[in-house]
């Protein structure tokens, strides 16, 4: 299977999403997946934006800013995100720990989300992979730099929270013993967040409906090929009730016919249509006598004389003389 359709390693098993942090606006969660993704699952496991919404809808939460710390952008697209999200991208290696410049942008974005959202209580969702080293990394780095959280208690927030624990050893030796990272800066505008391009209320899997054979406003207008079945009716051409038919007229006939008279369907014959005169019947070595029938203007018959011609029956001699 191609890398761009493959679900991510062991993505499975973890759970969807965590709760809110005590004493924060954070909650942690793994990467939702867009639909040709969530197709290769099962429907228990999927999980995408609108699972998310629905499951901290359960929660009594609202998410206000989505924080993606993914190094790809194969799993999602903002356009998949509610409209009541706004989108941030921050580029972030697995397996190492995050350079001082992206914990810094980290530290931007939550620090302006807060001043913007102050009179509300919106959480910032943030998620990696799997929604846990990383990610985990990050949320204890800013509570240990800006909160002053001490080192351990953060990462046993974060780890009850989760519902999972940070697995990265390095991540856990430089949260605990390495030096706090400097918040110079961290006031400064940095990347825009972008808002979500999905409506809210439709559906995470939605049906794909038909449209119907015949527009209820027009005539019918048939947008797709229809299967022929030369010896079975089309019972699917049937009209709506109430509305008349398109007939065509019919055909032409090859000429024209007799009309009908009432009296010879009652047993009464009437006199019968003249039919075109005949040509009188000629014997060989007679002379012609007959005409054709020539018709005027008016519509009577004249009969022509055919053109006799004098000849002789034996011919003449090349002298002149009969034989």
């Amino acid at each position: 299977m191609p890398s761009h359709k493959k679900i991510p390693d062991r993505w499975t098993e973890y759970s969807a999403v965590g709760k809110r942090i005590p004493g924060t606006r954070f909650i942690a969660f793994k990467v939702p997946l867009k639909q040709s993704l969530r197709n290769c699952l099962h429907q228990s496991e999927a999980f995408g934006p609108f699972e998310l919404l629905h499951m901290l809808e359960k929660q009594g939460q609202e998410l206000g800013l989505l924080i993606d710390l993914t190094f790809t952008t194969r799993y999602y697209k903002p356009q998949d995100l509610p409209d009541s999200w706004h989108y941030l991208k921050i580029f972030t290696a697995g397996q190492e720990v995050p350079s001082d410049a992206t914990i810094l942008s980290f530290k931007k974005a939550v620090r302006r989300f807060l001043c913007d959202n102050e009179n509300n209580d919106k959480l910032i969702g943030v998620h990696c992979t799997h929604g846990l080293n990383r990610t985990g990394y990050l949320v204890c780095r800013y509570l240990i730099d800006v909160d002053g959280v001490d080192p351990h208690e953060a990462i046993d927030l974060f780890n009850r929270s989760r519902g999972h624990t940070i697995e990265r050893q390095n991540y856990l030796d430089d949260l605990r013993s390495g030096p706090k990272r400097s918040n110079e800066g961290m006031e400064e505008p940095d990347k825009e967040p972008v808002q979500g391009g999905a409506i809210q209320g439709s559906s995470s899997r939605p049906e794909t409906t038909n449209p119907p054979y015949f527009s209820s406003s027009g005539p019918p207008q048939h947008n797709h090929i229809m299967p022929f079945q030369p010896r079975e009716a089309n019972h699917h051409l049937r009209f709506r009730p109430g509305r008349e038919p398109m007939l065509l007229p019919p055909p032409p006939a090859p000429w024209p016919h007799r009309p009908v008279n009432q009296s010879f369907r009652q047993g009464h014959y009437c006199n019968p249509t003249p039919y075109p005169t005949f040509l009188p019947r000629y014997r060989f070595e007679e002379p012609w006598g007959g005409g054709a029938p020539a018709f005027t203007p008016g519509g009577q018959e004249v009969l022509r004389e055919p053109r006799r011609k004098s000849r002789h029956r034996y011919g003449k001699s090349r002298n002149g003389r009969t034989k």
